[in-house]
């Protein structure tokens, strides 16, 4: 869109907060970027260019404005509609890979080599993979600072950086103060310091693009969840999360403008990838206007947009965990789903400690889970051949599920294994891969929405009726779920 700056400027004029991710205005005269909302008077359009990333604009050599705070805008949704090698790139670059595996090791997992990814990022992103690591680390290093008293060494090297000379460089381009300048303003704009807690949890907002609607949304989350791992408390869904330094345990809770985040890491190296994993598990960078715009030319479809707008997907934290999960739930009820996944949770779970309480483990490891006894599985002998397939794949790589998962390339590697028909491999494609188009027309709670709406139940009718909800037919499923009175589309008491 960045390119189009006709409409980029009639955006800013307009202060859309709609717009805020998908483009960033730098002022030619300032030298600073904005997002589109942002609340000061707009330059004048021959002042401005437009960048498609807070990376590209940073290379470029501007610095974030500290009013409208650019860098903790919500992301660009296009990374989620795309499956192509750069959206694959940039979901990775946003699970901290560069950090962690460097450059190589981004380019090895999406098969290219480094030099083909650096074109093709800086052709569509500005920006090359390096570039748009360092911004992520800046915008980790600023949120570590202005919300925690950690000593800035240690908000360094949790935020990602390999010194401390290089985090006060880098925090001093982007923002244009020093870290001790960014801590001492925002206790002064706040009047207090950093608010007390439970010893070692972080407190964030994670913010989102407008309207959301939460009750499918946690409801469907609370409504599945594992006891152990997951659990509803206080208005706020709790779980833990396995992740590369550790593990850790997280608390979110819908407000009417972020969602409230609460943090437990056993290392604090993992924020970025525990920030982007519970962005993308409550499907926090869509855009809903443009999901909800598509689904309302249908007339059978738009009373049930109108009614609730806003919904989202709601994904994972693991992929691998899902598909596990959705086998589970192969032809039993919700209730059946989870004392399932509970008993493996018991058997092979890693325990953990829960400075608030409550959640007990991790879930099973895929490698945990190839080792067990397949007599031990109280299943019948074909889902216990499904089960023990599934976990080999994905122990030994021979089935990759993430972030940089070709969403095609990973259908049929599922439709391969044994016991996964069309809902299995579509349920995952949904809520583990993440893709919006994913579609579920044997699903019978889909088959009887269509029918109440008048719709064509039979999967082949669905299927062609749905070939114009494209590319959104994941949030027409949410849409049509919520004709039906199940606690997945209530928000708990």
């Amino acid at each position: 869109m960045h390119t189009d700056a006709e409409r980029c400027v009639r955006a800013v004029r307009s202060k859309d907060a709609r717009f805020d991710g998908w483009f960033f205005t730098a002022v030619l005269t300032t030298r600073i970027y904005c997002r589109p909302s942002c609340p000061v008077v707009p330059p004048k359009p021959e002042n401005m260019t437009f960048y498609p990333s807070a990376a590209a604009c940073q290379q470029a050599g501007f610095r974030a404005c500290k009013r409208c705070r650019p860098d903790t805008s919500p992301g660009s949704p296009e990374w989620n509609a795309r499956a192509d090698t750069v959206a694959r790139a940039m979901r990775l670059i946003q699970d901290g890979v560069v950090d962690r595996e460097g450059v190589p090791g981004l380019a090895d997992r999406l098969g290219y080599s480094a030099r083909q990814i650096e074109r093709q990022l800086l052709a569509e992103v500005g920006a090359g993979p390096l570039a748009l690591a360092r911004a992520q680390r800046a915008q980790t290093a600023r949120l570590l600072i202005e919300t925690t008293d950690l000593p800035m060494a240690e908000v360094a090297f949790a935020a990602g950086f390999s010194s401390i000379r290089t985090f006060n460089d880098t925090v001093r381009e982007v923002f244009a103060l020093a870290p001790s300048e960014l801590r001492t303003r925002t206790a002064a704009r706040r009047g207090t310091q950093p608010a007390a807690g439970t010893p070692g949890v972080l407190a964030l907002r994670l913010p989102f693009r407008a309207p959301l609607n939460p009750d499918n949304l946690f409801g469907h989350l609370a409504a599945t969840a594992v006891p152990g791992v997951e659990e509803w408390r206080d208005g706020a869904y709790r779980r833990t999360l396995a992740l590369p330094h550790g593990h850790g345990i997280v608390s979110l809770a819908p407000r009417p403008d972020h969602i409230a985040c609460r943090l437990f890491l056993s290392d604090p190296r993992d924020l970025t990838l525990a920030i982007s994993r519970c962005r993308r598990m409550l499907d926090l960078d869509a855009d809903p206007v443009a999901i909800d715009d598509q689904l309302s030319t249908d007339p059978l479809l738009a009373p049930l947009v109108d009614k609730a707008p806003g919904r989202r997907v709601p994904r994972t934290v693991d992929a691998a965990e899902f598909a596990v999960r959705a086998v589970l739930g192969q032809q039993v009820s919700t209730a059946a789903a989870r004392t399932h996944a509970a008993r493996l949770v018991t058997a092979h779970g890693t325990p953990v400690d829960d400075p608030e309480g409550g959640l007990t483990h991790l879930f099973p490891t895929p490698e945990a889970l190839a080792g067990l006894d397949p007599e031990t599985l109280a299943f019948p002998r074909s889902r216990r051949t499904t089960l023990t397939t599934l976990f080999g794949a994905l122990a030994d790589g021979s089935l990759r599920l993430g972030a940089d998962s070709d969403w095609d390339e990973a259908r049929a590697r599922l439709a391969g294994l044994p016991g996964f028909g069309p809902w299995t491999v579509e349920v995952i494609a949904m809520r583990a891969l993440g893709d919006p188009d994913a579609f579920l027309p044997t699903d019978l709670g889909i088959r009887r929405a269509a029918a109440d709406l008048g719709l064509p139940a039979t999967p082949a009718a669905l299927t062609a009726r749905a070939a114009a909800w494209r590319p959104w037919r994941a949030y027409a499923v949410q849409y049509l779920w919520a004709t039906g009175d199940h606690p997945i589309n209530h928000l708990p008491v």
